[in-house]
């Protein structure tokens, strides 16, 4: 097969989807891998780089997706990719399609097989793309918060572990899984006072067996969340439903009686967003105020360490990529992990919670690819 990998174009995303050493495991497998000159940059791997490992290298993006069989990218295409996908060929790439309507219907018109990171799984029931990330933008959030705590940035001048006689800021993290565990890791390695909020009691028992009493854990309740935010210096929003738009578990109410100063990072802003304040913005303008409070609503996070980033993530998605680019759709036939990553394919939308969240209908996987 024929694997493109075009330069990222959205604001300030230097991740790229194969690093040459990936590139170099596809041309031993026998497929044939284009490079956008330059795609590499944001990683410090030269074009020469991809040469070594077996890629050629094309000038023009263009060139890429007119070439390619299967192209592999990390962030969504943006609209001036969406008309230069086509039927029959294969998008391996994040989606995050529920808050995106503009997005899939791109997809959809263009006929194009979309599997997407995130909704890809694994026997132990994970998510094992999105993992790599959500581990990296769980850490970044803390010192995202760091960084907008600041009072030049407009928050409260809080340094986030305090200082011998001085208390540190109060973190409330709300979700207890990937991010949220690195997030809390995070902040109580700094010395802040923290707390994790989590409708599982399977997971909190977890998360207090995990860091040792040194991170308070709360049952999630309206009142719970109310009562934490309120106190909060910082709130990290750490909430996932596979596939589908996050629930918004802060309200412009509750916003307004928070500190003022204090920050709300919202990690979950990929899927919508779970502060009722939240919109997305990128590293280039990365913050906003509503209320006195701070929000920190970057949609890319990982793009910042794009050098750590992409090689997470290669590591994460490389048998996945090679199954498909051996096997093609078979690949998706013959395992349900990455079915349950098709979220569209020829025109239709095949993964149930985005079409739920974009209210348009849904085909079965299983129908999607019979026709």
């Amino acid at each position: 097969m024929r694997v493109g990998v075009p330069k990222e174009i959205k604001v300030h995303e230097y991740r790229v989807g194969l690093t040459p050493e990936a590139a170099r495991e596809y041309v031993a497998a026998g497929h044939e891998v284009l490079i956008e000159a330059g795609a590499g940059t944001g990683i410090s791997a030269p074009d020469a780089a991809y040469e070594a490992a077996g890629a050629r290298i094309v000038g023009h993006a263009a060139e890429v997706f007119a070439s390619a069989d299967m192209i592999v990218k990390v962030k969504e295409p943006q609209p001036t990719e969406w008309g230069q996908l086509r039927e029959g060929q294969i998008l391996f790439t994040y989606l995050h399609l529920a808050p995106d309507p503009k997005q899939t219907a791109g997809l959809v018109q263009s006929g194009v097989t979309a599997i997407a990171y995130e909704t890809v799984t694994d026997r132990f029931g994970g998510l094992p793309l999105l993992a790599p990330m959500s581990e990296v933008a769980g850490r970044l959030a803390i010192e995202a918060a760091g960084v907008s705590l600041k009072r030049h940035a407009g928050g409260r001048g809080i340094l986030i572990g305090g200082v011998p006689g001085v208390p540190p800021a109060r973190i409330v993290v709300i979700g207890g899984g990937v991010v949220g565990t690195h997030a809390a890791r995070m902040a109580a390695g700094l010395g802040a006072d923290v707390v994790i909020i989590d409708r599982s009691l399977q997971r909190l028992r977890q998360l207090d067996e995990l860091f040792g009493g040194r991170v308070r854990t709360r049952f999630s309740t309206l009142h719970a969340i109310e009562e934490e935010v309120v106190a909060a210096d910082v709130v990290i929003g750490a909430v996932l439903i596979p596939g589908a738009a996050a629930p918004r578990l802060v309200s412009r109410t509750q916003l307004s009686r928070m500190k003022r100063g204090a920050v709300l990072v919202d990690v979950a802003i990929d899927q919508g967003g779970c502060f009722e304040t939240s919109r997305p913005t990128t590293h280039a303008d990365p913050t906003f105020e509503v209320d006195g409070v701070i929000h920190y609503c970057v949609a890319n996070m990982p793009g910042a360490v794009p050098l750590t980033s992409s090689y997470a993530l290669n590591n994460a998605t490389l048998p996945f990529g090679l199954a498909l680019a051996a096997k093609g759709l078979d690949a998706i036939r013959s395992d349900p992990h990455l079915a349950a990553g098709l979220n569209v394919h020829r025109g239709q939308i095949t993964n149930e919670p985005v079409a739920a969240s974009l209210r348009s209908p849904c085909v079965s996987v299983e129908k999607a690819l019979a026709a």
